[in-house]
């Protein structure tokens, strides 16, 4: 027996609904996207915005989705140094205040020290560019959360 369908974005069932409300291309990763990509930027903000920030508080008090949970550990979140977890923390901050949104990163394809390096490196670019590069990111995200649920993992 399954247990309850995890969700592809967080927080935000509205996609798949208007996913599942068009015609299909045959392609879901591609049909998801389409919705993310013709929202309106409030719409993607708060897309955005329903992420976790990593090794944030969340984490802390154990409220991550169960695939955020899944994801932050396989990129070793969870087992942050006292220092690593300041640098999480002083990084989360700056991003938050510099942008008004969470860092979205695909941890799954990297590690703590890559995320770091992201975050700092991104911190430069402006908000834009910034945006686009989380939407890009949570579509990879997606991606691997699809493949996952056709592996049956």
């Amino acid at each position: 027996m399954t247990g309850p369908k995890q969700p592809l974005f967080e927080h935000s069932p509205w996609i798949e609904a208007r996913a599942d409300a068009r015609p299909s291309s045959g392609d879901r990763w591609a049909d998801l996207m389409a919705v993310v990509h013709s929202a309106s930027g409030e719409e993607q903000l708060a897309l955005i915005r329903a992420h976790p920030e990593l090794a944030g508080k969340a984490a802390i008090d154990r409220t991550l989705t169960d695939a955020s949970a899944a994801e932050q550990a396989s990129a070793g979140l969870d087992r942050l140094t006292p220092e690593e977890f300041a640098r999480f923390h002083a990084l989360n901050a700056a991003y938050r205040e510099r942008f008004g949104f969470p860092f979205i990163i695909c941890v799954r394809l990297t590690d703590k020290a890559g995320i770091l390096a992201a975050m700092e490196e991104r911190l430069r670019h402006d908000r834009d560019e910034e945006i686009a590069t989380a939407i890009a990111q949570i579509g990879e995200i997606v991606r691997l959360r699809l493949k996952d649920m056709e592996a049956g993992a």
